[in-house]
């Protein structure tokens, strides 16, 4: 079974259930209004068949648009200045952009307007549809679990925009001239109700059909052979393998995959998959290692590149006399805090594994391969690199100790990094404020995890003075071998906070 395949069947899932719950909605909605509040019996007829297929249409256009523009991620649309820019260099100097993450954000924009056109349109054909055909009255978890927690938000939901509707229409009813002067206010107020119960309905399926979207596309995958066939005893792990490095980044696909990672590494869900990562050759137990370090590592260099981009900007806004409150965060460090779930799941991944390889590596391939200096090595990294970007003081050592990027520049720059940290004290409660935190907690919470299950070893290594052996010798993508070692002892004293 081909990966996308999966994908594609689960997209057709979700238009078959979202259509489900339009007819749902559409004849409850309707039987409740013909039986309170108007004259109309809700019969088979030619024009109900029409008001369902509307709605239908409508729940349709909704539904594509939103899935056009869904993501695992978070992507930040171009600003209208930065479109507005664009298309001022394309008119006059027949330049069309070159920058990818400008293409892509401008991309997410015109998604996002796409939606709201489609949105505005397919709510106004769904009102007509339910409250237009009726004439006054003058007197998953599982899948199903996760979808029926949903019901009480996206109904409370529904409530207030309907409600917000409801007084804006009946407002702007009231104030057209001649217009409530012919009929009684009794029929006015059944005319506004009957509004509102049909916008109700169209919100609610709207809330609905998106809590539907979630449930059905974010499901867990196992990216495993079936269970009793050649291909479970030869070479278990190949499937979730290949989808990891051939799925383009950022896509469903490599968010499934990581979540099948992290639930078969961390759980006791399918154990005999993760004794397949401790093969006699190593190589498998190698790859996944890699693969889970790989986007953490991004993220440290992002992170490293972009506070050293504002280091630049902070000195030279000193030397013009500006106020720290005018320093402007890269935005690569905003952005790259976009996939705080994937590098979570990394994180969690791989420590797990290497707590795992303790007692059900056989065959000795996480000692021999020296994974356990660089799973530690890259967790306590990025770590440092994260709270640098909080504004934590991370220079344990003496300045001249430290290299790497953002080394010397960043950490003996004092007041830099002091300016810095008062620029991201002004955006706290912002996604990236808030996901930094979130990181920093998972990345500690997996390296204690490691410390517990090694306590004895390393404990022995730094009495004997050889800490340094838990930390790679290799290339770092932030911070210095010294500077990790002291982190790690910290974590090795329980002191890390």
């Amino acid at each position: 079974m081909k990966m996308e395949t999966m994908i594609q069947k689960r997209f057709i899932s979700f238009l078959i259930w979202q259509t489900i719950q339009s007819i749902s909605i559409f004849i409850l909605t309707k039987t409740f209004i013909s039986l309170f509040f108007t004259t109309f019996s809700f019969l088979p007829s030619f024009l109900t068949i029409v008001s369902l297929l509307s709605f239908l249409f409508s729940s349709l256009i909704f539904s594509l648009s939103l899935h056009n523009l869904s993501s695992p991620s978070f992507r930040r649309p171009a600003s209208l200045p930065e479109l507005a820019l664009a298309l001022l260099r394309l008119i006059f100097t027949s330049t069309p952009p070159s920058d990818a993450g400008f293409i892509s954000r401008a991309r997410g924009s015109f998604g996002i307007l796409l939606l709201v056109s489609a949105t505005s349109l397919s709510g106004f054909i769904g009102v007509v549809a339910v409250a237009g055909n009726c004439s006054s009255r003058s007197s998953s978890r599982p899948p199903f679990f996760s979808y029926k927690m949903g019901l009480p938000s996206a109904f409370k939901q529904a409530l207030s925009i309907s409600a917000m509707s409801f007084l804006f229409s009946g407002t702007a009813a009231w104030l057209v001239p001649h217009q409530h002067i012919k009929e009684p206010a009794g029929t006015f107020f059944v005319e506004q109700l009957i509004f509102y119960i049909g916008s109700f309905a169209v919100v609610f399926s709207s809330e609905l059909v998106l809590h539907l979207h979630k449930v059905l596309h974010t499901k867990r995958f196992a990216f495993s052979p079936v269970k009793g066939t050649m291909a479970m005893e030869t070479n278990a792990c190949e499937p979730l393998l290949i989808t990891l490095k051939e799925s383009c980044p950022r896509s469903l696909l490599q968010y499934l995959a990581y979540l099948d990672l992290s639930m078969v590494c961390g759980s006791n869900i399918d154990p005999w998959r993760r004794t397949a990562f401790f093969e006699e050759t190593g190589e498998t137990y190698k790859q996944v290692v890699t693969l889970c370090l790989k986007p953490l590592e991004q993220l440290a260099s992002k992170i490293a590149e972009g506070l050293t981009s504002s280091a630049d900007n902070v000195n030279k806004l000193s030397h013009q006399l500006s106020s720290p409150n005018d320093i402007r965060l890269s935005s690569e460090i905003l952005e790259a805090f976009g996939d705080f779930q994937l590098y979570a799941w990394c994180a969690q991944a791989v420590a797990a594994l290497e707590v795992h390889s303790h007692k059900e590596d056989r065959f000795g391939v996480a000692q021999l391969s020296g994974s356990h200096a660089t799973v530690l090595s890259t967790l306590i990294s990025c770590l440092l690199a994260v709270e640098t970007f909080m504004g934590k003081k991370i220079n344990l050592q003496s300045p001249s100790h430290m290299s790497g990027p953002a080394g010397i520049k960043w950490v003996t720059n004092s007041t830099a990094r002091r300016e810095i940290a008062t620029a991201m004290m002004k955006k706290r409660g912002s996604p990236a404020h808030l996901k930094s935190y979130a990181l920093a907690d998972v990345l500690k919470t997996s390296i204690y995890s490691i410390i517990l299950e090694f306590h004895d070893e390393m404990l022995s290594s730094a009495k004997l003075g050889l800490l340094e052996d838990w930390v790679s010798n290799g290339k770092l993508v932030y911070g210095s071998g010294e500077l990790l070692v002291k982190k790690l002892q910290f974590f090795l004293n329980f002191q890390a906070s």
